[in-house]
């Protein structure tokens, strides 16, 4: 009688919610982003006795073939994706397999899944706007695979933004490694005229631009500044500490759970806006030619 009972308990709990990251691995240990992403999701599901199910995977075919193996066997009650492309092969494909999901990104991307956005354009137009308040006017952004929809979103707001203050930009796409931060930036730096700021779409790119400078003996926020996105402790702990485009991580977990929910309690989709990332100055960004770092920004440099 015992063991049946154990059994029907057994059945009975919910089933996680399925994650999976198509990275590599060494990058994904390194990336503070995902665990706090997770962190927050957790932080509304463990109440309800519910949990993420995390797989990383190296290839987007092993991805889609993990979300067939769920929809066959019953693993998962729902799934969250990210790292959206423009017309995404998975938003059609958890729907032929009937795997209910929420994306991470915009509204064109997510395909009228529920979608949570976390408004990229508005934060890297606040990114060039306090760099261009800083007396910058050559600038660069060292962004992610240009595959993924926010990336290509973050490089039309700053081509958008650089071209409507009459400033230069120039791009280079990378991994989200810090080994690529460093190679975009001595790339960046070659030259006449290079840029004398750098906005990384990540905190371990912004590491890589860092001892980039270092070896070049420039020096930062003198000779350039440095803007990372996702703020981390990373970016806290970094000599000089990194100024960042912050959000809280967390709260875009958090969101994403409470959407799973809704979907799953049969609520119509929607999307949810997050609050966008807002620039907190620290020591790698300042008037170029001056070394006093965050002093130098404007008082209404970071919105």
């Amino acid at each position: 009688m015992a063991q049946g009972s154990a059994h029907d308990t057994a059945a009975a709990r919910p089933r996680p919610i399925g994650l999976v990251l198509a990275r590599s691995a060494e990058i994904l240990g390194d990336e503070p982003y995902f665990h706090e992403f997770v962190a927050g999701a957790e932080r509304v599901l463990r109440p309800l006795g519910r949990s993420i199910l995390l797989h990383v995977l190296p290839t987007r075919r092993e991805e889609l073939d993990c979300y067939r193996r769920w929809a066959r066997d019953g693993h998962v009650e729902a799934v969250v994706l990210v790292d959206l492309s423009p017309a995404d092969r998975r938003v059609s494909l958890v729907r032929e397999l009937g795997l209910p999901a929420v994306a991470i990104g915009d509204a064109a991307s997510g395909g009228g899944l529920d979608t949570v956005w976390t408004q990229d354009d508005l934060a890297m137009r606040s990114a060039v706007e306090y760099l261009a308040g800083l007396d910058h006017t050559r600038l660069a952004h060292v962004s992610g695979p240009a595959l993924f929809s926010h990336t290509l979103i973050r490089t039309e707001a700053f081509d958008d933004a650089v071209a409507e203050l009459g400033l230069t930009g120039r791009r280079i796409a990378s991994d989200y490694s810090e080994r690529s931060g460093y190679q975009a930036t001595l790339d960046l730096l070659v030259g006449d005229a290079p840029p004398t700021a750098i906005v990384f779409d990540n905190d371990l790119m912004a590491l890589g631009g860092l001892s980039a400078a270092r070896d070049l003996d420039l020096e930062v926020p003198r000779d350039l500044s440095l803007l990372a996105w996702d703020d981390s402790a990373l970016c806290q702990l970094s000599e000089p500490p990194l100024s960042a485009m912050s959000h809280d991580v967390q709260q875009i977990g958090e969101l994403a759970a409470r959407a799973v929910l809704a979907m799953l309690a049969g609520d119509e989709p929607e999307l949810l806006r997050a609050e966008p990332a807002v620039v907190v100055p620290r020591g790698t960004t300042a008037v170029p030619g001056r070394v006093d770092g965050t002093a130098d920004a404007p008082a209404d440099a970071a919105g």
